[in-house]
C-alpha cells in the first residue's frame, strides 16, 4: 500500500490462475465499444442552449431543391458544441455615464442596468468558491493566484468571507439534513484522518491522556431512495458523532441498521442499532495475503464474488427489501454456510497457522460472522460500507 492501493478486482488479485487467464482471453475477443470517446451534446447539462432556426425555410415551405415537396422539421436537430474559457469567477465592469450642468453644477448619473443587484458578489460566486475549495480541494490561495492570472483578482481572505456568508444562509438546511438523516433506515459511517491547524497547535498544550487525533467522519443515511451525506471534523470518532446524530431520532422509530467496519470506535453503546459489518473489509484481508496463499484465498474471494453477483441481480431486478432477503437466503445462504464451515476447518484441523496472515484473515471473518452476514437475516441490510468509504476517500 506504500505507493497507493492496488486494484482489488478478482482478475488482478488472482492473476495467473486459470480463472484470470480465461477472463483475459474473453476480454481480448470482445468487440471494441462503439464511438471514439466523444461526449454527446446531451451530456453538457450545464451548457447554454441556443436554438438556431434555418435562415430561409420554415416547416411547410416548398422544397427549394425539387420545387415540388414541402419541408418538415426532423425530430433530431444537428448539434454543434463550442467551449470557451473564462475564469471560475467572471467579473463585469459597468461604466455608467455621468453628466454635469455647466451652469448649476448638478450631476446626472446613468441608471444601472436592471437585474445586476446591489451585492458585488452574487450567490453563484459563493457557490463556485465553495465547490472549488471543498468539492475539488483547491486552496483559497491557489484560487487567488488563478483569478489574478486571468485578470479577475480575488483575495483568499475575501473568498473565506464569501463562503462563510453562504454557509450562514444555508445553515438551517444543514440542521434539517441532520434531523432527516437521524431518521434513516440504514446509516453508514467511517473515519479518515484530517488536519486542522488550530487543533494541531493545541496538541502540545494538552495532557498526554487527552485525545490528540483529528478525524473527519462521513455518515451516509439512507431512507427509501433518499441518501443524505454528512461530514464532521474534530476530535470525535465516527461512533461518537453518530451517537450525537441519533439523539435526534424519533423515539417511536425502530433501531437503524448501522453499517461500518469492525473497529470499535465506529460504533457506540450510546444508541440502539442493528449492527452490520463490511463484507468488503473481510474480503480485503484475503486480498492482502493472496500472493502467499493463492489457493485458499481464491476459494474465499470467488465465493464472495458470487454473493456480490446475486446482490447485483437483486438490484437489477428491482427487488423489494423482503424479496432481496429471500433471494439471498436461497442463493447466498448455502454459499456462506459452506464458507463458514471451510473457515472453521482451516483452524480446527490446523491446516493454517493461526498467527499467519491467512490465519488472521480467517479469524477476523469468524469473529465478526454475525454482523458480516446480517444481509441473510434482516431486510435492507447492505453487504458493505462502500457508501461511507466514498464519502471519506
Amino acid at each position: 500500500m506504500l505507493f497507493g492501493e492496488r486494484s482489488e478486482k478478482i482478475e488482478k488479485v488472482l492473476k495467473g490462475t486459470d480463472r484470470a487467464a480465461k477472463g483475459k482471453k474473453t476480454s481480448e475477443h470482445q468487440d471494441k465499444p462503439k464511438g471514439h470517446g466523444r461526449k454527446s451534446a446531451d451530456e453538457y447539462t450545464g451548457a447554454d442552449k441556443v436554438d438556431v432556426a434555418h435562415p430561409d425555410l420554415k416547416p411547410g415551405d416548398r422544397c427549394p431543391g425539387c420545387l415540388k415537396g414541402k419541408v418538415y422539421e426532423l425530430n433530431t436537430p444537428q448539434t454543434v458544441v463550442r467551449i470557451t474559457g473564462k475564469p471560475p469567477l467572471h467579473a463585469t465592469v459597468y461604466t455608467m455615464q455621468r453628466l454635469r450642468c455647466n451652469l448649476c453644477g448638478e450631476i446626472f448619473k446613468a441608471t444601472p442596468p436592471e437585474g445586476i443587484g446591489d451585492d458585488k458578489y452574487d450567490a453563484a460566486s459563493g457557490a463556485i468558491i465553495a465547490l472549488l475549495k471543498y468539492g475539488s480541494g483547491m486552496p483559497f490561495n491557489r484560487i487567488e493566484q488563478l483569478q489574478a492570472s486571468l485578470g479577475v483578482p480575488l483575495a483568499a481572505s475575501t473568498q473565506w468571507e464569501i463562503v462563510e456568508q453562504v454557509a450562514d444562509r444555508i445553515f438551517p438546511a444543514y440542521l434539517e439534513l441532520n434531523y432527516q438523516a437521524a431518521q434513516g433506515d440504514v446509516v453508514h459511517d467511517d473515519d479518515t484522518t484530517a488536519k486542522i491547524l488550530e487543533l494541531m497547535k493545541k496538541n502540545n498544550e494538552q495532557d498526554s491522556s487527552e485525545r490528540k487525533g483529528i478525524f473527519t467522519t462521513g455518515i451516509l443515511s439512507r431512507a427509501k431512495d433518499r441518501k443524505i451525506a454528512l461530514f464532521y471534523t474534530g476530535r470525535k470518532h465516527a461512533g461518537e458523532n453518530l451517537a450525537d446524530l441519533l439523539q435526534q431520532r424519533q423515539s417511536d422509530r425502530s433501531p437503524p441498521i448501522q453499517m461500518c467496519d469492525a473497529l470499535s470506535r465506529n460504533t457506540s453503546e450510546a444508541f440502539r442499532k442493528i449492527l452490520a459489518n463490511c463484507l468488503a473489509h473481510g474480503r480485503r484481508k484475503f486480498v492482502e495475503v493472496a500472493p502467499n496463499f493463492p489457493q485458499q484465498c481464491r476459494y474465499v474471494i470467488e465465493t464472495l464474488a458470487k454473493i456480490y453477483k446475486y446482490d447485483q441481480m437483486a438490484k437489477e431486478q428491482n427487488m423489494s427489501a423482503d424479496q432481496r432477503l429471500r433471494f439471498h437466503q436461497s442463493k447466498s445462504g448455502p454459499l456462506m454456510e459452506d464458507l463458514e464451515t471451510w473457515l472453521n476447518d482451516q483452524l480446527d484441523q490446523k491446516k493454517v497457522e493461526p498467527n499467519s496472515g491467512l490465519g488472521q484473515a480467517i479469524s477476523y471473518m469468524l469473529n465478526h460472522w454475525q454482523p458480516l452476514t446480517l444481509f441473510l437475516r434482516v431486510p435492507k441490510a447492505p453487504l458493505d460500507n462502500h457508501y461511507a468509504s466514498y464519502c471519506t476517500s
